[in-house]
């Protein structure tokens, strides 16, 4: 009675092995082609994007942008700062 049962349980393990090896396959084949398919649209964004570079020319940007574009990041990032430190549940020391 023990061998049956135990042939009965192989059975049933190599059962569920199959059916899982098969899910797999399937994963793989549905990932292969999602890949296929991203594959085919980033090529094709590149083309759409290289046709839209074209359209116009890119601004150079002078001395006096630059210096404007870096105080506003520098603005941004103080307001950000006394944002934290202003606010009651920040863990700020005071030394």
């Amino acid at each position: 009675k023990v061998k049956t049962f135990h042939n009965q349980s192989l059975k049933r393990v190599k059962k569920k092995k199959k059916k899982v090896e098969g899910r797999r396959r399937r994963r793989r084949k549905k990932a292969m082609g999602l890949g296929r398919l991203m594959v085919s649209l980033k090529s094709k964004m590149r083309c759409l994007k290289i046709v839209k570079k074209s359209e116009y020319d890119k601004v150079e940007k002078s001395e006096s942008m630059r210096m404007e574009i870096r105080s506003r990041k520098a603005r941004k990032l103080i307001e950000q700062t006394l944002k934290v430190a202003d606010s009651p549940k920040s863990k700020t020391f005071a030394f």
